[in-house]
């Protein structure tokens, strides 16, 4: 059964989206099966999988409608070797559309389910705002990533979005957890971004990765070439970071159920 993972802050250009590629495309490199859901309208995570996000005929945004299962509708990126359910723009409207649909916050969950045999992991690409969008991909998971970068306004938004990870425990999906808070564009010569490191250490221990994802060209260059980093340049210090937190991604996996 999949593991499912929403991938999300509030706070946007944290890397959200460049995590989800390349840890989509490392996770297949360690022969998982994988799926990409692409929740955000801007459907960079599409783009950056290789598929032309204006050519597609069925998206998830026909999939939350109930108008295609994703089946239908997901794509197999062959370079990357891992599924991806695309983003449209029409996307932007599905909150309006859905907004008197009965389980409008579980659309997404009842079609993962139907497929969630046919993975080891799914990982949702949420929008960088708290709307039905987002809610979906926290209602239809198991866990949250949280990708962020170190520095003061960073820890606000993080805050505000570990209580709505609380209130939508409480009220929709009682198996929510924090699966692991990820620093991203990092700095080690920024005092700042240190001490702030250092905090999130404090506060949430083993919760945040050992991996730790440096600012990087190739990783910049990337999604201009429609290519994960590992499929642009495989010996990139982006890269190897991804693919060493796909490996710890792993081990924990591993560990959890040892201990079970």
């Amino acid at each position: 059964m999949a593991r499912i993972m929403a991938i999300t802050n509030q706070k946007g250009g944290v890397g959200k989206t460049t995590t989800t590629v390349n840890l989509a495309a490392s996770l297949a490199a360690a022969k998982k099966r994988v799926l990409l859901v692409d929740l955000d309208p801007q459907a960079n995570a599409t783009m950056g999988s290789g598929i032309d996000k204006h050519s597609q005929e069925v998206t998830v945004y026909d999939v939350l409608l109930g108008e295609a299962n994703i089946a239908q509708a997901r794509i197999n990126y062959q370079q990357g070797k891992y599924d991806v359910l695309a983003a449209s723009r029409d996307l932007a409207g599905a909150e309006i559309e859905l907004v008197n649909v009965a389980g409008r916050e579980t659309r997404l969950k009842k079609e993962i389910e139907a497929v969630a045999e046919q993975y080891d992991y799914v990982l949702v690409d949420c929008p960088p705002a708290l709307n039905l969008l987002t809610l979906n991909g926290l209602c239809a998971a198991h866990s949250v990533m949280i990708p962020m970068q170190c520095e003061y306004y960073a820890l606000e938004g993080l805050s505000d979005l570990v209580n709505t990870i609380r209130m939508v425990r409480e009220s929709l999906n009682p198996q929510l957890e924090i699966e692991g808070l990820l620093r991203t564009m990092f700095d080690p010569r920024n005092s700042l971004a240190q001490q702030v490191s250092d905090q999130l250490q404090q506060h949430f221990g083993e919760k945040v990765y050992r991996t730790v994802i440096p600012r990087n060209i190739r990783l910049a260059e990337a999604p201009s070439y429609g290519v994960p980093v590992l499929y642009h340049d495989a010996q990139s210090k982006g890269t190897q970071a991804y693919l060493a937190l796909a490996g710890e991604i792993l081990n924990r996996a591993q560990n959890k159920q040892g201990i079970q």
